[in-house]
């Protein structure tokens, strides 16, 4: 792909432009005329974050056109195989977590609630208007073609009881016996070419997870997995499990469809 600079704009509002004719809000006017100092002709790419590409132009301070919403550029459809994280935000950092997993490659990431988490997250809607506003910077950053879904806030234990029977789920823990390494656990899982499924890793809270939900997850007979040697922060945790999701994923999509 050429290397223009891009903008995340949603379909709906793609769809709904006036021949084709994209107004910019405030904020995009600012970063493509005070940040990126662009001049009236200059080339933009337009993504939808569900993997179709269009090319723009800038024709004045306000206004982008770009080709029919129905002919993009490109499209790329998007993978079968998807990885997850589920995690209980930490006091500090989160938004870190989010830009830094994006550009690696997470598919879904679901903010969890549990016992012993230290940050009680209030003012749900209003976080996660932030949230996404920072995804959708990093998906512009990173020039992913598919946007992550946000999922909003649950308790672990009803997120556990939601889940597709097809998922695999693998539980981080710093101490525990029975545990494995992350990509040991996904190179034995059994992968069906053409089935749709997530890989999920389950990163507890800054606190640890409690009794009672340690309990459970072994009742449920889910795999707990030890990340490193060392106690990892919750921040640590997250980039490392995603790094190793993203790789692992990239294998067995070789595997399966290139074998």
């Amino acid at each position: 792909m050429e290397d223009l600079i891009r903008l995340l704009i949603s379909s709906d509002r793609l769809k709904s432009s006036n021949n084709n004719n994209l107004k910019l809000t405030d904020k995009e006017s600012h970063y493509i005329n005070k940040v990126m100092r662009l001049k009236n002709g200059y080339e933009i790419s337009i993504v939808n974050g569900e993997g179709a590409l269009w090319k723009g132009k800038k024709i004045d301070q306000k206004n982008i056109q770009f080709s029919s919403f129905d002919k993009p550029h490109y499209f790329k459809e998007n993978k079968k195989l998807l990885i997850g994280l589920a995690i209980s935000p930490p006091k500090r950092g989160f938004e870190d977590i989010l830009k830094m997993t994006t550009e690696i490659g997470i598919d879904i990431i679901q903010p969890l609630i549990s016992e012993r988490q230290i940050k009680k997250v209030s003012n749900h809607s209003l976080k996660m208007d932030r949230w996404y506003s920072i995804i959708n910077e990093s998906v512009e950053q990173s020039e992913r073609l598919w946007r992550p879904e946000l999922y909003s806030f649950i308790d672990v234990n009803d997120w556990i009881n939601s889940l597709n029977k097809n998922d695999f789920v693998s539980i981080s823990v710093t101490r525990s016996d029975n545990t494995i390494g992350l990509r040991k656990w996904i190179s034995n899982k059994k992968i069906i070419k053409g089935k749709n499924f997530i890989i999920w890793n389950v990163i507890g809270p800054e606190g640890g997870w409690s009794k009672n939900e340690i309990e459970k997850f072994r009742n449920l007979k889910m795999q707990f997995i030890k990340l490193s040697e060392n106690i990892l922060r919750t921040s640590t945790a997250a980039i490392n499990t995603a790094s190793v999701l993203a790789e692992c994923r990239e294998e067995l999509m070789r595997s399966i469809y290139y074998s």
